[in-house]
């Protein structure tokens, strides 16, 4: 059946359902002033308009499931639709009532002429006004007062798809731009959501199902899934635009329970984007407010009190899951991806969502067949990158890799530490999964370093050449920013990151680490004993991360030996000596900057570490840019002094003496 079949079907229901209604008019109009009434119609129209529906189902038939009408309710609340759309009807109603002053319907006139009347049907606690099906217009006594039907509520009698503009901006329908190929596990999770919402019938309290995990993503396509097993229609609405006024939240909970009966909604109440209190407290008021089906997506299931729940546990998609929706995603592009699928789920653990717009992308790419167009596995390892990065952007800053092996200069030593690190990284898939490691649990599984040694000493460029190597992003996450004074706080912010880094496995650098890691491990306070348990979670975390995580610090005295005890990698960056100063000289300059008769040697007498070289360089390299000449010893001392003010430090003879 087309829509427009299905819309003349649905019309003529309803013209057959308001001539039965004219007639019951006539007859009460006959019967009042003592006239010979007419027969009762016929109603074998009616029925086989309702044939012609889809499981014989039409508009006032869902209502009057859906809210529990009675013949008499159906009834009443059809004449209402059907007065807005036939004002001849009105005039019915007029004759009727025997007042030319009420061309409309009042419960009066309905209780006289429409058969099965009951009082009951009018009261605020009866359906048609506890849903604000129909309207009592203020001001007169309620027998006589004009019932009007709500427009949300004719639009449906007319077979038309119109919100009820309230929930605009609040509530909204996802279409199928939000269904995806479900994994096996996610399928099953979708299957259990539909079984425990049957159990709720329409109207009814059934328990709330909270489905809880830290891919946000990855729960739209499973609860629209679940949905469409229901055969209704998924709407979301955020816990951030949750009312906290429980006035304001009563009244979109009454606008909600009507529209989930007349759109065939399920509910689905977004909470992975907020970890306030208020909010979750106002959120766990509206799950145990609205009736019928609810989902609610969040990392922790909320606190309900007044209404029973169920938590359905929602993990990211196997690896094994992962590689089939890629292949699927792919196509026949799959096949050029020469055995790298089993690293690439490895490193990036996306939801299927994020699988199918970075297949997109590449795609995409691949469509232009232009002759720089790169491998489809860098495409799809550059694609991974992207879609992983939202959620890390909003909560730590991403560092752009530039510097390679041979910008760094380190003692051997320390140079072969941080190139195991990268091997750790980068082998970690062949080591757990191939060789068997992984299966004695997740602790100790994720790579961990520190980082120790004074400011500009190189800690964070060895942190840029190793995601550089690996093809990583790099995130700074500043601790001292991270650390929070009020309980439990700060491992709420550790959460948040560690959460959204997972997809992409990013390496995380958290700078100052002494702001969290200091020596701690007497315990004189609840505080001391709070800020062991942070350091602890961190530690945890870390060691279950599937990327690397660093921590950084200028001061390694001040750490617990305890504490670095936990990490795999401890690398102490050393204040350079003359030697070392001399080679980061001679690398600092990139090749495309012009300079001329430069002394490393010389320059190497400045007692200041990699960073200041750096700092200094950079500002000859605008002197001589500025004066149109290249770049010289003169440009050097004098930016050496300008850096030496900043440092409050004396310029001596000994390290600028015979510079020019």
């Amino acid at each position: 059946m087309t829509e427009q079949e299905w819309l003349d079907a649905h019309q003529r229901l309803f013209a057959g359902l308001a001539s039965v209604l004219r007639s019951h008019l006539e007859r009460h109009h006959a019967l009042r002033v003592g006239a010979e009434p007419p027969p009762p119609l016929d109603t074998a129209e009616v029925e086989a308009a309702r044939r012609e529906l889809p499981s014989g189902v039409g508009a006032i038939d869902l209502m009057a499931r859906g809210f529990g009408l009675s013949s008499f309710e159906q009834q009443l609340l059809t004449l209402c639709a059907a007065v807005e759309q036939d004002p001849s009807l009105g005039d019915a109603c007029a004759i009727a009532a025997g007042d030319e002053r009420r061309p409309y319907p009042t419960f009066r006139l309905a209780m006289a002429a429409i058969p099965g009347a009951h009082w009951s049907a009018i009261t605020p606690a009866g359906s048609l006004r506890r849903y604000r099906l129909i309207d009592v217009a203020p001001g007169e006594p309620l027998a006589t007062a004009r019932l009007r039907i709500e427009e949300r509520v004719l639009h449906l009698f007319a077979g038309l798809y119109a919100p009820d503009p309230r929930l605009h901006g609040l509530v909204e329908r996802l279409g199928d731009d939000s269904a995806d190929a479900l994994s096996p596990s996610h399928a099953v999770i979708a299957e259990r959501i539909a079984a425990a919402c049957r159990r709720a019938r329409p109207g009814g309290r059934g328990s709330v199902v909270q489905l809880c995990g830290p891919d946000a993503a990855g729960k739209i396509p499973i609860a629209f899934a679940a949905a469409r097993q229901l055969d209704r229609w998924l709407h979301a609405v955020r816990a951030l635009h949750a009312p906290m006024a429980p006035s304001e939240r009563e009244a979109l909970a009454q606008l909600w329970d009507r529209e989930a009966v007349l759109e065939a909604g399920v509910l689905l109440l977004e909470c992975d984007d907020s970890d306030s209190p208020e909010v979750s407290r106002a959120a766990a008021a509206l799950a145990e407010r609205v009736e019928g089906a609810v989902i609610v997506a969040t990392r922790e299931p909320l606190k309900l009190r007044k209404r029973p729940w169920l938590r359905i546990d929602c993990d990211r998609p196997t690896a094994d899951e992962q590689a089939a929706l890629w292949t699927h995603a792919l196509g026949p592009h799959a096949a050029a991806l020469n055995g790298e699928l089993p690293r690439l789920v490895a490193q990036f653990s996306l939801s299927p969502p994020s699988i199918r717009n970075a297949s997109v992308q590449v795609l995409e790419r691949l469509e232009e067949q232009s002759a720089d167009t790169p491998p489809v596995e860098r495409l799809i390892w550059e694609a991974c990158r992207v879609e992983a990065r939202p959620r890390l952007d909003d909560l730590a800053q991403r560092i752009e890799q530039f510097a390679g092996w041979d910008d760094i200069v380190l003692p051997p030593a320390q140079m072969q530490i941080l190139r195991d690190v990268a091997a750790h990284v980068r082998q970690r898939f062949k080591v757990y999964q191939s060789w068997g490691f992984g299966g004695r649990g997740a602790r100790g599984l994720g790579v961990t370093a520190l980082f120790a040694g004074i400011s500009g000493t190189g800690k964070t460029m060895a942190a840029e050449v190793i995601a550089h190597e690996l093809k990583l992003d790099l995130y700074r996450i500043d601790l001292s920013q991270v650390v929070n004074k009020y309980i439990g706080e700060t491992e709420k912010n550790l959460r948040r990151i560690f959460d959204a880094a997972e997809d992409g496995g990013a390496i995380l650098l958290f700078d100052e680490a002494d702001a969290l890691f200091g020596k701690r491990s007497e315990v004189r306070d609840s505080h001391d004993r709070y800020a062991n348990l942070e350091v602890s979670y961190l530690l945890q975390r870390m060691e279950a991360y599937r990327g690397l995580a660093v921590l950084t610090t200028n001061m390694r005295h001040a750490l617990d030996t305890a504490f670095l005890r936990r990490l795999r990698f401890v690398v102490e960056f050393p204040f350079p000596d003359a030697e070392r100063r001399a080679e980061i000289w001679r690398r600092v300059f990139p090749k495309a900057t012009p300079t001329e008769a430069l002394d490393a040697d010389r320059l190497a007498r400045l007692n200041v570490s990699g960073g200041i070289i750096r700092n200094i360089a950079l500002n000859a390299a605008f002197l001589a840019a500025d004066e149109g000449a290249p770049v010289r010893m003169g440009h050097l001392l004098r930016a050496a002094r300008t850096e030496y003010v900043k440092l409050e430090k004396p310029l001596t003879d000994a390290e600028v003496g015979g510079w020019v």
